[in-house]
């Protein structure tokens, strides 16, 4: 928990950083696009965009008059609800990157309630700003307003499934393609890599990466090294992902490379440990091959995955600040001589897998459907087109308050005659008495 609380608050500290190079990546991409004449051409039948604080390149769709569809790259948010209509449920599912897990605690509610709160906030302020980048690229007298085109929006494919345990009302237009970039039957592997792989029948084989954004080359050498010093004295193989420079040591069963096909690796049957960040890719795919992990959070929403991936019994965590040499030896000792995380993993990985089609057929079906019926506007939700007044029921609240008040005057008003009229009648009596 403590380290979970850690990763919250550099989270803090790195999300306006990555936030700004993601949004002046996308501008340097959207002005690329517009040297290359890409605009000027004709329209296209449907514009796709995936989302990374970059809302709005949404405008290229406008500028075609497209239809809409979104790759989001996490599971639904508060903007993402609020954009295809779609109920938020905030007393039973888990807000944004919260690593509960349902049925939520009472705690869990009251957590869950003010992150809801808190994240409202956030989105009204960052949608405020990327209006102002998007009037930048695509003026008002030209083009409809940002939130006009979040209405345009015909799908949004996102990385979950329902057997990933978060349960939650969805629309229509809300598309679990959770699982996607994995194969279900893996290309085959470099002959140096099937060698090591297939040779390793009776011990197995670990797999280090660190991922894409954080390099084990690019490291604290100390902490490489300690890493180093256990996996040297491993009787499995290791195959580690490094990308350049020195190796932190040379070992007859480490064999390095700085590009490596990890899903290919993970489907192998003689992998027995994926030591992991615990970025989204990876989780996913370790779950779809069934592969046990040893997770090493280093930022964001990696401790939040990791720890979900621990709370699931699919993993352990080590704290990559504090490792020690003793911690990740026990750690890999916990996981291979523990036979519960494999075993649970699998088990997970045969729901994963288990759907009605294939997920990439599932996704370009709904591109193509999309395509077929020009956006496909009847399946967007009328929520779309409410305000906040409108969706709450502010308004039907208020006027239903008018009415009781109305009748509770009227109420009050023959009652008062009423007594009146008995007070009169017993007064009278009293005098003819």
């Amino acid at each position: 928990m403590i380290e979970e609380q850690k990763g919250f608050l550099q989270g803090l500290i790195d999300g306006p950083l990555i936030m700004r190079a993601a949004l002046n990546a996308s501008e340097t991409s959207l002005i690329n696009l517009e040297k290359t004449g890409l605009l000027n051409e004709e329209p296209f039948d449907l514009v796709v965009f995936g989302t990374f604080f970059n809302d709005f390149f949404i405008g290229v769709a406008a500028h075609f008059k497209s239809p809409l569809v979104i790759i989001d790259t996490h599971r639904p948010t508060i903007l993402t609800d609020s954009v295809v209509g779609n109920p938020s449920e905030v007393l039973y599912v888990p807000t944004g990157m919260s690593a509960d897990r349902q049925p939520l605690t009472f705690l869990g509610r009251v957590r869950n309630v003010l992150a809801h709160i808190a994240g409202s906030i956030f989105i009204k302020i960052y949608v405020r700003n990327m209006d102002g980048v998007y009037r930048h690229h695509f003026p008002e007298d030209k083009y409809p307003s940002l939130r006009d085109v979040y209405k345009n929006v015909s799908l949004i494919l996102y990385p979950s499934h329902f057997s990933e345990g978060i349960i939650r009302p969805e629309v229509p237009t809300l598309i679990q393609i959770g699982g996607i970039q994995a194969k279900p039957k893996p290309d085959p592997l470099p002959k140096h890599l099937a060698s090591i792989l297939d040779g390793a029948a009776e011990h197995g084989v670990i797999f280090f990466s660190l991922g894409s954004n954080a390099k084990s080359s690019d490291r604290d050498p100390e902490r490489m090294r300690k890493i180093f010093n256990v996996f040297s004295t491993l009787k499995q193989k290791v195959i580690w992902k490094w990308e350049s420079g020195d190796y932190p040591g040379n070992a007859s069963n480490i064999f390095y490379g700085a590009w490596l096909p990890q899903d290919d690796i993970l489907a192998h049957p003689n992998l027995r440990l994926f030591v992991s960040h615990c970025g989204l890719g990876s989780v996913v795919e370790s779950k779809f091959h069934g592969v046990p992990v040893l997770a090493i959070p280093l930022f964001g929403d990696q401790f939040s995955s990791a720890k979900a991936m621990v709370d699931e019994g699919f993993a352990v965590q080590v704290s990559y600040k504090d490792l020690t040499e003793e911690s990740l030896r026990n750690a890999i000792k916990e996981v291979l001589g523990n036979p519960s995380y494999r075993e649970r993993i699998q088990a997970f990985s045969k729901l994963y897998r288990d759907r009605p089609m294939a997920i990439r057929d599932l996704a370009a079906y709904w591109l193509e459907y999309v395509i077929r019926h020009r956006g496909a506007k009847h399946m967007q939700s009328p929520a779309v087109h409410m305000c906040a007044f409108q969706y709450y029921g502010l308004d039907v609240m208020a006027f239903l308050l008018a009415i009781l008040f109305v009748l509770f005057k009227i109420l009050s008003f023959c009652c008062r005659k009423v007594f009146c009229i008995c007070k009169r009648q017993k007064q009278q009596k009293t005098k003819d008495e």
